[in-house]
């Protein structure tokens, strides 16, 4: 059998059909493996032990009397902290937030509680959703478990960290301008930002109100379909919820890539804005890899990558002002350096930018929608380098940005990040496959079919993790 920290939800739910699984046995050696390796990860902020484990006896309980509440029942499930926890701090990561313990669960939460899924705990963050792999924050920066000098990518760290390094095979993480698709990359996971407003945002701790997805973080896209069947459906609580689910994903996970359409887009990352020559040379690879599985592939365009990246920062900073400015002319000591110096920025925006923002936000969905009626899915590379090391704020600073991720944020169209390469020194490299809005289904199997024509997805960083120094 593989090792009870590597296998994935789907995984665990047919061992628990099959009898030679239990919950309990589950999380008890998923808290070994956290006690003994987090300590050079930083990834989870908070573990609830005690919960977890009466979680776990109560759906090992309900198994022996063949009760089954999901696909994801009995699934240890490691949660960002900026989403609520009933009884539990919410702290963003910040300094600022310490004190607040949430009243209720955040609806995605309510529902994993209600398919029987187990909350493992609390995982680390930028900042806010927004800082960056700080020392200055309120908790240590999550770090890369496939070196541990170097960053995870953000602000989704803790998930890819947790996920990768077999603490949980499931995470939740939140996405603005690429939060869950940064670190799925960095870390060689699976992240899916989905179409936008599919999954509730109520309950969870807000940067930019157009522009903020929540979505999960795995090992498989098997396991990413389990969890939007879970997840994905109208909440009138959150004002931007759609009114009617993207779909049953997993009906098409197994159909193959054979007749689906893709379309790669280049210049992105060759014109607009070069990667490096191991990033192009990653997705050619994974252009060759879907022609072989059958699969149409040509070359598409789109609008210039920075016409999307301007109209994205200016909203993303517009907003996340409007949410913090109260503190930041009140306590702006309390925020880390890396997050006052981004949230900022906001503070010297007019109406007139943002307005014209949105403007050139719609031509530019219309533009994405256009591309999409030639082809099923885009292939866009995800980070246009490997991460960069921790503490060295000059190559972090000038890496950061260089991304093709922001423009599904402000476009809303669903964006899965897939792990599609190793660089030279020994980190993931990251392909971002990206659907028509609410073709999360298809995209889901476009994600899976690559998976099993490529042989990235099984791969794991070394182990035991190396401390960093």
């Amino acid at each position: 059998m593989t090792d009870i920290h590597w296998m994935t939800a789907g995984d665990l739910g047919r061992a628990y059909r099959a009898g030679t699984l239990t919950p309990d046995v589950v999380v008890e050696k998923l808290l070994e493996r956290i006690a003994a390796f987090d300590g050079a990860i930083n990834a989870f902020v908070s573990v609830d032990a005690e919960q977890a484990r009466a979680q776990a006896r109560a759906a090992t309980r309900d198994m022996a009397m063949g009760i089954w509440r999901s696909p994801l029942h009995g699934v240890p499930v490691g949660i960002k902290d900026l989403i609520d926890i009933a009884g539990q701090v919410t702290s963003c990561h910040s300094r600022l937030m310490l004190d607040r313990v949430a009243t209720h669960d955040a609806t995605v939460v309510a529902r994993l509680r209600e398919a029987g899924a187990i909350l493992l705990g609390k995982l680390a963050l930028h900042e806010f959703a927004i800082g960056g792999p700080s020392n200055d924050a309120a908790y240590p920066p999550a770090r890369n478990p496939w070196d541990t000098r170097h960053q995870t990518g953000g602000s989704s760290s803790g998930s890819g960290a947790a996920v990768a390094a077999g603490f949980v095979p499931i995470a939740l993480g939140t996405d603005t301008g690429g939060s869950i698709r940064n670190p799925a990359g960095h870390c060689g996971v699976a992240g899916l930002k989905p179409t936008y407003g599919a999954i509730s945002r109520h309950g969870v701790f807000p940067l930019c109100f157009t522009l903020d997805h929540v979505g999960p973080m795995a090992r498989s896209v098997e396991d990413l379909a389990l969890a939007m069947d879970v997840l994905a459906a109208h909440d009138p609580a959150d004002p931007g919820s759609v009114s009617a689910p993207t779909g049953d994903h997993l009906a098409e996970i197994n159909a193959g890539l054979a007749g689906l359409r893709f379309g790669i887009v280049r210049h992105f990352h060759e014109q607009d804005l070069r990667a490096s020559d191991e990033v192009i040379s990653a997705i050619n690879h994974c252009g060759d890899t879907l022609r072989q599985a059958g699969a149409q592939v040509t070359d598409i365009q789109l609008p210039p990558l920075s016409r999307y990246t301007m109209a994205q920062r200016i909203i993303f900073h517009a907003e996340s002002w409007a949410v913090h400015a109260h503190w930041l002319r009140t306590r702006p000591a309390d925020y880390s350096y890396i997050a006052r110096r981004k949230l900022m920025v906001g503070a010297f925006l007019g109406a007139g930018d943002y307005v014209q923002a949105q403007r050139w936000r719609k031509q530019l969905i219309e533009a994405t929608d256009r591309a999409l009626q030639h082809v099923d899915v885009l292939v866009v590379a995800n980070s246009f380098e490997a991460a960069s090391a921790i503490g060295n704020e000059a190559e972090f600073s000038r890496t950061y940005s260089r991304h093709a991720r922001s423009p599904f944020n402000l476009t809303g169209h669903p964006a899965l990040a897939l792990m599609c390469g190793i660089s030279g020194n020994g980190l993931p490299l990251s392909v971002q496959f990206v659907g028509r809005s609410r073709a999360d289904p298809v995209l889901l199997r476009a994600g899976a079919g690559f998976e099993r024509h490529a042989d990235w997805s099984r791969k794991h960083p070394p182990v035991p993790f190396p401390r960093a120094a």
